[in-house]
């Protein structure tokens, strides 16, 4: 194993791919089209599998589509992310994920940056997540809450909506079990 990959504590792979990505392949980041829905989920598997993401049925990502941006090699999909707008001045980034092999190249900080702009393109002011990966989001802004950071008039017409996402947004406990240790975070957008 080279020097850098034991310092990391990375594969020999995963140091390969940063190299690959920092010199020799270009990630291109575009809006996700409905053909790739099943490499978004395929993406998604292996983090819901260790309850880090929530899993979700296919048809789901068809109908969120149009919320998710994605990060490409060639024509791999290798992340996505999703931004789902909450309120009118707040939205969650939600699903965001990186293919494996590409952990610690940068594409999950790039995804990122790319829906904090689509979210001040849209006007947005706040941008809220719940995660169990508090430290990469620190480091890009967002700091730990308690409660729900909207006023009683916005979380009463939020209470009507059917999506378990903005009951988890809400932290409604009939969502408990799907958000135990996690961490409710927010970030200002300037």
């Amino acid at each position: 194993m080279r020097a850098a990959c034991r310092r990391r504590k990375r594969t020999p792979l995963a140091c390969a791919v940063r190299s690959c990505w920092n010199s020799r392949v270009t990630i291109r980041f575009r809006p996700a089209r409905p053909a790739d829905v099943r490499a978004i989920a395929a993406i998604v598997a292996p983090y819901s599998a260790r309850r880090i993401l929530i899993a979700k049925e296919l048809i789901s990502y068809f109908e969120d589509v149009q919320e998710f941006i994605v990060a490409c090699e060639d024509e791999r999909v290798i992340g996505c992310g999703a931004l789902h707008v909450l309120w009118d001045d707040i939205a969650e980034i939600r699903t965001l994920a990186v293919a494996e092999e590409f952990l610690g190249a940068g594409v999950g900080h790039r995804l990122l940056g790319k829906l904090e702009d689509r979210a001040r393109s849209l006007g947005l002011k706040r941008l809220f997540c719940l995660t169990f990966e508090v430290d990469f989001f620190a480091r890009h802004g967002f700091h730990p809450i308690a409660g729900t950071p909207v006023g009683m008039d916005a979380f009463q017409e939020m209470l009507r909506s059917h999506d378990d996402g903005i009951a988890e947004f809400l932290d409604l406990a009939k969502v408990k079990p799907n958000t135990l240790g996690n961490t409710r975070m927010l970030k200002e957008l300037y």
